[in-house]
């Protein structure tokens, strides 16, 4: 009875939440025409540790298995990362690009020790994307 109880325990706790709409709408990965959509997704493998991003003004925190999506107007922009590394992107209208965004860290030795963040390309952008939960 025990052990139902525990397994029963642990199995309910890899449920994946349900999507947001703003999940559902950002996977369907449309931009208007007069926009730049970017998308951070952090690396599926990388630490638990949480880490902040920001592009511009507008930052975000972000855990693994998460994305976010930020819609900008077309030109240059840069995102930088907690440890101070920074990406300079220039966005065209009506299109998406895609960044990994990788975390190394251990909350039992200092917690995040690491960061990268780097552009990947779209197909491999929109998998990755596909595979987690939008940050909330």
């Amino acid at each position: 009875m025990k052990r139902m109880l525990i397994v029963s325990l642990l199995l309910a706790g890899c449920v994946q939440l349900p999507q947001t709409p703003a999940d559902t709408e950002a996977k369907k990965f449309q931009v208007p025409s007069n926009q730049s959509a970017v998308y951070v997704v952090r690396a599926p493998m990388d630490s638990w540790e949480a880490s902040s991003l920001s592009l511009g003004n507008a930052p975000i925190t972000t855990q693994r298995g998460t994305y976010y999506r930020w819609d900008v107007a077309p030109g240059t922009h840069r995102v930088s990362g907690f440890w101070s590394e920074s990406l300079t992107l220039t966005t065209a209208p009506g299109k998406a690009y895609f960044l990994e965004y990788t975390v190394i860290g251990d909350p039992h030795d200092g917690g995040v020790q690491l960061t990268r963040v780097r552009q990947i390309n779209e197909q491999a952008g929109r998998q990755l994307v596909m595979n987690s939960e939008m940050v909330r």
